[in-house]
């Protein structure tokens, strides 16, 4: 485990953002038969999610819950000295979807600004990540985006597009010699790439035979939508995880009472449950946000949090984040946050029009 403590960082606020295009799961009896969905339902717990529109992006999401932040909590945009958007499907190959951010939200020229490509973990190792360049520069505010539009890459004939659902988040960052100290611990097992994978449309196979057809699972994709081996994935999921967890809090000197609550990666109800087990954390402890909003990959944790505590103010909360997937990588931390600076999830269809760029 790299473990790091960051301290002398706070979380100042959080908000999440998801289109406003809700697809429920029963939608899909015509397609998969009522038997399969309903059985996909009970064990995954997902009922339904919301999808981007043709012309929206993950970028488009983040901004929107940026947006939102920094005007509810009065922040200038030109005191943000640090971006990073994290992302698996960003707006463009080139630049980087940070920069074209960087420029929505009207930022100075003095900000350091660039995506970071990671999944379900991304928003723990962003939050790793902002930290530490706070500490280690001039800046005093930075800005931690994520999203995904998962719904892009899935197959309209795979089972698993009832799992996903898309989103984007927002964390703001500052220097606060009084706050509670970040501790931090990551994982990756890079042999496990294939497990969860696009395998064509960048530059390794750019003109891959594109016609769907139906692979070993029974799925009808093609090599330019998203494949996740549910077998691998679950059994890392069930014993790398909780392994994680465990060595963390023995680094740490901290054990699950001392957690008022955790924020997991929501992948799916079955497996949340039995992580919760194996690390003994009683479930009430878990607030999951799946069954409402589908695995919305890197925003999954502060869509979770954004769900749980948007809507109260219960004071300080010190919690438990983990996310786990794609890479394989896995992290986890330990935060404390004033749940009267999480904003409630918000629901968009704004699009970046000036970003359907043309060489017309």
């Amino acid at each position: 485990m790299i473990a790091s403590t960051l301290e002398g960082i706070k979380i100042s606020g959080l908000a999440s953002a998801v289109p406003a295009k809700q697809v429920r799961n029963v939608d899909y009896y015509p397609l998969f038969g009522r038997e399969t969905v309903d059985k996909i339902i009970a064990t995954t717990g997902v009922r339904e999610s919301y999808h981007v529109h043709e012309n929206q992006t993950a970028g488009d999401l983040a901004f929107v819950a940026a947006r939102h932040l920094l005007e509810q909590l009065d922040i200038p945009p030109e005191s943000i000295g640090i971006l990073i958007f994290v992302v698996t499907y960003p707006d463009y190959f080139v630049p980087a979807t940070a920069n074209v951010l960087h420029k929505r939200l009207g930022f100075s020229t003095d900000c350091l600004a660039f995506d970071l490509n990671l999944a379900c973990s991304g928003f723990v190792v962003g939050l790793q990540t902002a930290g530490a360049l706070l500490k280690n520069c001039n800046a005093r505010r930075a800005l931690m985006l994520v999203g995904d539009s998962t719904s892009k890459v899935v197959s309209p004939n795979d089972k698993s597009r009832l799992l996903f659902g898309d989103g984007g988040a927002a964390a703001l960052l500052e220097v606060d010699d009084s706050a509670e100290p970040m501790h931090f611990g990551v994982k990756t097992d890079g042999g496990r790439f294939k497990s969860i994978i696009v395998p064509a449309g960048a530059f390794r196979r750019p003109e891959a035979q594109a016609e769907p057809e139906q692979w070993a699972d029974g799925n009808t994709r093609s090599d330019y939508h998203l494949f996740m081996d549910g077998a691998n994935v679950f059994s890392f999921t069930m014993t790398a995880v909780p392994a994680l967890i465990k060595e963390f809090a023995a680094h740490n000197g901290l054990d699950m009472e001392s957690f008022d609550a955790a924020a997991f990666h929501q992948p799916n109800a079955f497996i949340l449950k039995h992580l919760a087990k194996k690390i003994n954390l009683p479930p009430d402890k878990m607030p999951l946000s799946l069954d409402r909003y589908g695995n919305t990959s890197g925003a999954s944790i502060p869509i979770t949090l954004s769900d749980a505590y948007g809507r109260v103010s219960e004071g300080r909360k010190h919690l438990l984040l983990s996310g786990f997937g794609v890479g394989l990588s896995w992290a986890a931390a330990s935060v404390t946050v004033e749940t009267g600076s999480i904003l409630p999830v918000i629901h968009t269809d704004e699009y970046y029009q000036d970003g359907l760029v043309s060489h017309e």
